[in-house]
């Protein structure tokens, strides 16, 4: 489609050679040839009049045009993503669509998990790309370039469409032959003994378990400190440490891994998960058909061979 003279399929090509800086990198995120990124870089040059990314070394850096047009053309697609969301009814048996989810690797493996492999049999043209949260979540989110950030209520976006989607709680876990788990474990015994525990992202964010001790006013005695969820019981199994897991990934855990796990013996709070999405979403009826699987995940039966031991 062309308005004033412009492709407009030329913005979708600006916005990714502005997210990557480089026509080879832009063309893997479109699935397009180096040089038919390069020959969109011309026409748009040639248009605006403008350079719009100057090469310097092995990189491309944005002018202040480029930077100015930028917000625009997102906008711009936001809208028009907006507009092809809420002008056809969704349809999730003949859909033809990528969700993009910003979750963490415990959500994908407790909950996104389940979701795909039941979309497979009844969705088959439904795909998902899933991205973990980083320091760059949150803009991504505003700028509408992801249907769902998933994320305990603490680190929610402020001033963005939210819904509730579950609610989870923390156990302990450790391998199956730790001799702590002979008696029943006390709050002392906790927090004398050796622990895994994890601090996220680039910023070494502290998980929400880690805050609600720290207004316990205690520690635990970390011995080892991972970056996901997902190597906790490998770092669990031939050990006599604990950790705080939630309870979703220890019934999927022990499943794979020697591991058990049992009910923190002290008061703790919950860990309130939640679904936000950008204005443009609220009237996506594929985002909308989205969270419904989402919640009925959730709260479906747990496996029954799961079990604390």
């Amino acid at each position: 489609m062309r308005l004033h003279g412009l492709d407009l399929n030329l913005f979708v090509a600006f916005a990714a050679l502005m997210d990557t800086r480089s026509t080879t990198r832009a063309g893997v995120q479109l699935g397009k040839s180096q040089a038919a990124m390069s020959a969109a870089l011309a026409r748009l040059r040639d248009y605006f009049g403008d350079a719009l990314l100057v090469p310097a070394g092995r990189r491309m850096y944005p002018t202040p045009f480029a930077e100015t047009l930028l917000p625009r053309v997102r906008a711009c697609l936001r809208d028009a993503e907006a507009a092809i969301a809420t002008s056809t009814q969704f349809d999730p048996a003949i859909a033809e669509r990528e969700f993009r989810i910003i979750a963490s690797d415990y959500v994908v493996a407790a909950l996104l998990a389940p979701v795909t492999q039941h979309t497979a049999l009844t969705s088959p043209g439904v795909r998902f790309r899933f991205t973990l949260p980083d320091d760059s979540a949150a803009d991504l989110l505003r700028r509408g370039e992801v249907d769902l950030l998933i994320t305990p209520r603490e680190f929610a976006v402020p001033s963005m469409p939210t819904e509730a989607l579950y609610i989870e709680h923390y156990v302990v876990a450790g391998w199956s032959q730790n001799p702590v788990f002979e008696a029943p474990l006390t709050e002392d015994t906790f927090f004398a003994k050796g622990h895994v525990a994890l601090s996220l992202g680039s910023h070494r964010t502290a998980t929400v378990g880690d805050r609600q001790l720290d207004l316990m006013g205690r520690s635990r005695r970390v011995e080892v400190i991972a970056s996901s969820f997902a190597v906790l019981p490998w770092l669990l199994v031939g050990t006599d440490r604990l950790a705080l897991m939630h309870e979703r990934l220890a019934r999927i855990a022990v499943q794979q891994f020697p591991i058990r796990w049992v009910p923190l013996p002290f008061e703790f709070g919950i860990i309130e998960e939640l679904a936000q999405y950008h204005d443009t979403r609220v009237n996506d009826s594929g985002v909308r058909w989205l969270i419904d699987q989402l919640c009925s995940a959730a709260a479906g039966p747990r496996s029954t061979t799961a079990t604390s031991g």
